[in-house]
């Protein structure tokens, strides 16, 4: 380090905190429920899942980055939080072909129709 190059490292260094501050913040608090864990090493399948968590969060954020109709549904419903809750309710309701048809039916709206009971009734 020298006199001329400590100020670039400096911003280097708390932009990488940021980064990484921001990054797990998201992920413990937006949905994610990344929480701290002592399970890690190179045989626990803990690791695999925080991975897959880790790729989900990329793929999330690059849906956010270039998805306009993503955008659109987020916008109208003012928050992440109230979004993931959205496409959660749907995700559990109703069966979707793709996360589009989940976004277009948050953004353009849909109809619901009534309970179908599956079971027979029980004759008495």
């Amino acid at each position: 380090m020298t006199k001329e190059n400590i100020s670039k490292i400096m911003r280097g260094g708390r932009a990488r905190w940021r980064i990484e501050n921001e990054t797990f913040n998201t992920l413990k608090n937006q949905g994610y429920h990344f929480e701290h864990n002592f399970g890690h090493g190179n045989k626990n399948l803990l690791v695999v899942f925080a991975m897959l968590m880790m790729l989900a969060f990329l793929v999330d954020q690059t849906q956010q980055l270039v998805c306009q109709l993503f955008q659109a549904v987020w916008a109208k419903l003012g928050s992440k939080r109230n979004l993931w809750e959205q496409m959660r309710a749907l995700f559990y309701a109703y069966k979707f072909d793709s996360m589009e048809d989940i976004f277009k039916a948050l953004f353009y709206g849909f109809k619901r129709k009534h309970l179908v009971i599956l079971e027979d009734t029980p004759t008495s």
